[in-house]
């Protein structure tokens, strides 16, 4: 097959953070699928422009794996500036894609897949789909507009009723859905009035094939030594230090740990970041840790270096329906979890019996936790193993790729 994908936020090779579609479209070409991806040139954390892409409007990068050509295309870096700022940003990316789509993307596509959020990406595969005459997959990565308001990222009412009226449109007009959690099929479902066949589950997933040829070659007591880490309980988070995350409560918790041995490691960038760097410092913390955006391959080796990973969010509802990718790659490594999230993730944890729910934004709750963990130290590699287990039948990221491929094809061949 043929496949244009649309992701703003598609990683460069050797970036930090989520890389779900970074790893599918490897095993798609490994299939003998041709992939082009309309992709932005900013980076999700930082909101800001690699030097490279600087006054440029498209920049393609033919071959950025096998079988798989990248075009970049403008996004403003007004996102953290303000509403009209953040609007913008969202839009601009929409123009530019559109304009690449149609003048820089060549013919014989069989499919586009388009991954949210944002859900404005969904104009560009609407546009597109119906000028090319191509079907659309529309993937929901999370729940947006909702996210978005529960969060305070999104509070104009005109902007908020478009998305509602604009999400209608695309869940109409796309061949499939494609959903991340059972929560978010559910709302479909119930309060979307989407029809259940038009909706597929491919979830968040593991890179068991980087997690284990990271464990093959990596000297685990050698790294604890150089990164200064021996005798500490170290406690990884990995990811995005932004709004959603709300990754005070972990310096809140640190500080009540904070004549523990226990160690706060904060792998990553946002826009909350230097604001916590500088909490840290107010409190004269010693027992956090900040560690800048590292390759995938590295990432593992901070995890594997670790007693536990956590996988923290905001308290709110809609993060209730969310998988953690982060939690996969804990799972992925043998790591126990410090989960800080309600709801479907909370339900994995417990079912795969891989690590330690504790009441999200309630720094004693976290504290209880970690002292569990601490008195369980025994019993940690047991859970960690469940872990892995739990998530090799179920979440290996390979065997959902190809899932994804067979069930598009299955649906075009109808």
């Amino acid at each position: 097959m043929k496949i244009l994908l649309i992701h703003q936020y598609f990683l460069e090779k050797g970036d930090g953070g989520g890389s779900r579609f970074n790893e599918m479209t490897q095993v798609w070409s490994e299939q003998g699928h041709k992939v082009t991806v309309l992709a932005g040139m900013v980076h999700y954390n930082t909101g800001k422009k690699p030097k490279k892409y600087k006054g440029k409007f498209i920049f393609s990068d033919k071959g950025f794996y096998d079988n798989v050509d990248v075009i970049r295309c403008h996004v403003s870096e007004s996102y953290n500036v303000n509403f009209l700022g953040r609007l913008w940003a969202y839009f601009s990316f929409v123009f530019s894609s559109i304009y690449a789509g149609l003048f820089k993307v060549g013919k014989g596509y069989d499919v586009i897949i388009v991954t949210s959020p944002p859900l404005f990406v969904g104009i560009t595969a609407y546009i597109l789909a119906k000028i090319k005459r191509l079907p659309f997959v529309f993937e929901i990565r999370d729940l947006w507009p909702e996210s978005a308001i529960d969060t305070g990222v999104l509070t104009n009412k005109l902007i908020i009723k478009f998305a509602f009226w604009f999400e209608k449109i695309v869940y109409k007009r796309a061949m499939l859905i494609n959903v991340l959690t059972p929560a978010f099929r559910d709302k479909l479902i119930k309060d979307k009035k989407v029809h259940k066949e038009k909706i597929l589950f491919i979830p968040n997933a593991a890179d068991f094939s980087l997690a284990e040829n990271v464990v093959n070659t990596f000297d685990v007591q050698s790294f604890r030594k150089e990164q200064g880490l021996n005798e500490k309980f170290v406690i990884t988070y990995v990811g995005a230090h932004g709004v959603a995350n709300h990754l005070i409560q972990l310096i809140d918790a640190a500080e009540l740990l904070a004549d523990t041995n226990v160690l706060f490691q904060l792998i990553g960038s946002g826009m909350k970041k230097q604001e916590l760097i500088d909490e840290v410092a107010k409190r004269k913390l010693t027992n956090v840790k900040f560690v800048d955006p590292v390759p995938k391959a590295e990432v593992f080796k901070y995890i594997l270096a670790s007693d536990m990973g956590a996988s923290v969010l905001k308290n709110v509802d809609t993060f209730k329906t969310i998988y953690s990718n982060k939690t996969f790659d804990y799972m992925s490594c043998k790591r126990p979890i410090l989960l800080a999230i309600d709801g479907v993730s909370r339900k994995l944890v417990e079912e795969a019996n891989c690590g330690f729910y504790v009441e999200p934004e309630n720094p004693e709750a976290i504290r209880d936790g970690v002292l569990a963990a601490i008195n369980q130290k025994d019993d940690l590699d047991r859970l960690g193993l469940n872990g892995y287990k739990y998530a090799k039948e179920r979440f290996d990221r390979v065997e959902l790729a190809k899932n994804y491929i067979e069930d598009i094809q299955h649906k075009l061949a109808k």
